[in-house]
């Protein structure tokens, strides 16, 4: 006897159910004035099928239904769980859990409830797929939000891609589940997604922690919680810490570029195995990437050495196309698989903290790619992005636009920016492109944009987004770094979200790179008329909390490297990178730098090649590595270059009008004693052999630091290790000192009160 209509067996076998449990699984029903168990399953392929009960192994053969497929048995029991099927194919035999027996949601109804109004801050947890044990059946549990899709199957390995085989229940909130018995760790696996015309699109799992290998773009089955951390002492002090009083110079790296290994040389895995070698690309057949531990092993002892307190990496999430630089993700919640897995990038990130080294993460929430297996058009309708192209796509970028009003894309972006602080315990974010999220016009022609309810161009809801995004991960994780790259005047970007600023706590100085690349681009005898280029940034810095950057944007399209952007001739390029970046370091704010300019390299950042480490061969970049590793230490050592950064007590300038010479002095102040260190800087080669400086406090001034030193590659010029005060007045102050000055050189010098205070009372001075 058949408990099921046709129609609704079609319904199942033509995949056009909204709520598959309806018909399939276990279903009490009433026969007789008596309560039996009606047990159905469609199975494609499938020539036998009965029920085994799991008390005492009996079965039941179950009877094809309407469809050849369709099977249905009915069972006399009081109580009906954890059954399962024997199911014939041909000449194979085979025993599954039913996944339409397991009813009990994952998701409850707070979970949905906190998602739709965008504040589930850790929906990861919940929508992906997870792990997970149901009624002592161990399995994977499937979750995936497409509202608009008119069904959803989850396809993988385990069900041989067939879409009729796993057919996912549709939640109140647009949210398709189904737990899979038995499926494992590592499962290949993707959605299969139909519109209301029938139209498939085959997605990668938006929340998916692991993706193939590019370029094939399936989802993996992970569990995030299996890696053992030895980092709680860092999060603990990180906790306690406010990171715009201590130092902080980062060190940026994409890691596919950084270095390379031999192609002959397979990537060891941590249990002793080796893993296939996938070349960079046809152009470098002869190597391969690095693997994150094997990045642990180099990159991390490098990085230490030069002194940097950070490592930032350019997008490490999932990304189709390594030319692209990461900055176009398909996998927002997976660490990209071309480096390795999951628990690789974990165990990077716990190696920097062991050796005392933040880790900072691109974070690209401003648009994303239009690849068929990412976010675009994700369930058949503009899900993700705006469905109007005036608001949705970045033309010059080919790629499309988040729409922040809707709540559970903003849900989306927030947790995930929370996710890689609470996963993969990263120190920090740098959100890339924040000046196109937060105009409308941002790139766009007249009558290309939209304006907003009141008429501006100002995009309101991604400025919403944003401070919630901050508001979020700093109420979770204090001690941490947001910084924005936004290059515009739009106001209070570094400011707290309840002083109505955008939350972020650092925000990169556009203005001021610009300013320092096109002075000391120009030659040294016109910056006497660009004075204004070193000056300016002091006006405004105390507006936003800045840190001073000089990025991978400035070292490629025919921009020239570092030291290629420097006139003169091959010593006096050097000397000006020493210049620049010492008066860098002495100046306010947190420091950021692409990698390769700490030794010079010549060309022009190339994403497909090795950094030019044949470079170490010659004495002028080996000096220039070891100026950098002794800028960076006394960089953290002198608390007046870090701990004031933000405050107007914290620089003064000495004198900052002597264009005629191109030279500028000032004190930087610590902000928790009263030591103050002197800069003075001399930006052309003519040096100057009594310079006199006005100095606040009398006594002798140690020569801490001079950029034209020679174990650095420069001339040696310099004040024998210090210099006295003398009682001349001199920039409204009562003592001076009478310096010699290095060409193209940065002098730092600070009062040694201990030797003033014993010639003192000698009554030597």
């Amino acid at each position: 006897m058949t408990t099921t209509a046709p129609d609704q067996v079609n319904r199942i076998v033509w995949n056009q159910h909204h709520d598959p449990f309806e018909i399939l699984g276990s279903h009490q029903i009433e026969e007789n004035g008596k309560s039996v168990w009606a047990v159905r399953a469609y199975l494609p392929n499938a020539s036998a099928v009965s029920v085994i009960l799991p008390e005492d192994r009996k079965e039941y053969p179950m009877q094809s239904v309407h469809h050849p497929h369709f099977f249905e048995c009915e069972i006399d029991t009081k109580e009906l769980v954890n059954y399962q099927l024997r199911i014939k194919e041909g000449e194979h035999e085979r025993v599954i859990y039913d996944p339409y027996a397991f009813r009990s949601p994952y998701l409850t109804d707070f979970d949905l409830h906190l998602f739709a109004e965008g504040n589930h801050h850790r929906i990861y947890e919940k929508l992906g797929s997870h792990p997970t044990e149901i009624d002592g059946v161990k399995g994977v549990y499937f979750a995936v939000w497409a509202p608009n899709a008119r069904n959803v199957s989850i396809l993988g390995d385990f069900n041989e891609w067939d879409g009729r085989k796993h057919q996912m229940r549709k939640g109140a909130t647009g949210v398709w589940e189904l737990f899979i018995p038995e499926v494992s760790l590592g499962e290949r696996y993707k959605y299969e997604i139909k519109n209301l015309e029938g139209h498939i699109y085959e997605k990668s799992d938006p929340y998916g922690f692991q993706q193939e290998p590019r370029p094939k773009t399936a989802s993996i089955v992970t569990d995030l919680n299996a890696y053992t951390w030895t980092d709680q002492d860092w999060l603990e002090a990180r906790r306690n810490s406010d990171p715009l009083t201590q130092p902080i110079s980062v060190y940026e790296v994409h890691i596919g570029s950084w270095l390379h290994a031999s192609s002959a040389e397979p990537a060891k895995l941590p249990n002793g195995e080796t893993e296939p070698v996938v070349p960079v690309s046809e152009l470098n057949p002869n190597a391969r990437f690095l693997t994150y531990r094997e990045l642990a092993e180099r990159l991390i002892p490098y990085v230490k050495d030069l002194g940097y307190t950070h490592i930032e990496l350019l997008p490490i999430a999932e990304h189709p196309f390594d030319g692209s630089w990461g900055y176009q993700v398909t996998g927002y919640y997976a660490p990209t698989s071309r480096y390795g897995s999951a628990e690789d990038f974990m165990y990077f990130v716990d190696q920097c903290h062991k050796n005392g080294i933040g880790v900072i993460v691109d974070w690209v929430p401003g648009h994303f790619p239009k690849d068929g297996h990412g976010l675009a058009f994700f369930d058949g309708t503009h899900l993700y992005e705006h469905a109007d192209p005036r608001k949705g796509e970045h033309k010059e970028w080919g790629t499309l636009v988040f729409n922040y009003s809707r709540n559970e894309v903003r849900n989306f972006l927030v947790a995930n920016a929370l996710f890689w602080f609470d996963k993969y315990h990263i120190d920090g974010i740098r959100v890339d492109a924040v000046a196109s999220m937060l105009y409308l016009d941002y790139c766009r022609k007249d009558g290309e944009w939209l304006p907003n309810q009141y008429g501006g161009r100002e995009n309101l809801e991604a400025a919403d987004f944003l401070r919630q995004a901050n508001h979020t991960i700093f109420s979770y994780f204090p001690g941490i770094v947001s910084v924005a790259e936004e290059s515009t005047s739009w106001p209070m970007v570094s400011w707290p979200t309840y002083t109505g600023g955008l939350g972020f706590n650092l925000k990169w100085n556009m203005g001021w790179m610009h300013d320092m690349l096109d002075y000391f681009s120009m030659d040294p005898w016109f910056r006497q008329f660009h004075q204004n280029n070193i000056t300016f940034s002091m006006w405004y810095h105390h507006s936003e909390n800045f840190m001073l950057a000089l990025s991978h944007d400035e070292v490629v399209h025919g921009k020239s490297n570092i030291i290629g952007k420097m006139p003169g001739d091959r010593w006096q390029k050097f000397a000006n990178v020493r210049c620049l970046f010492a008066y860098m370091f002495t100046h306010p704010g947190k420091k950021t730098m692409f990698m390769s300019m700490e030794f010079g390299q010549w060309s022009e950042w190339n994403v497909w090649a090795d950094l030019e480490w044949q470079l170490f061969e010659f004495e002028p970049h080996q000096q220039l590595k070891q100026f950098f590793k002794e800028l960076n230490h006394l960089y953290r050592s002198e608390p007046a270059l870090y701990t004031n950064d933000f405050a107007q007590e914290g620089f003064e300038w000495i004198d900052c009008s002597d264009n005629r010479h191109s030279v500028v002095s000032f004190i930087r102040r610590d902000k928790d004693s009263d030591n103050f260190i002197v800069a003075v800087c001399n930006f052309t080669p003519q040096p100057h052999s009594h310079y006199r400086i006005g100095v606040p406090e009398p006594g002798f001034y140690t020569e801490l630091f001079n950029s034209d030193a020679r174990q650095y590659g420069g001339s040696n010029m310099g004040n024998l290790g210090g210099k006295w005060t003398d009682n001349w007045s001199m920039h409204n102050r009562s003592y001076s000192l009478d310096l010699c000055l290095p060409p193209l050189g940065v002098l730092i010098l600070k009062l040694d009160k201990q030797k003033t205070a014993e010639v003192v009372g000698n009554g030597e001075q």
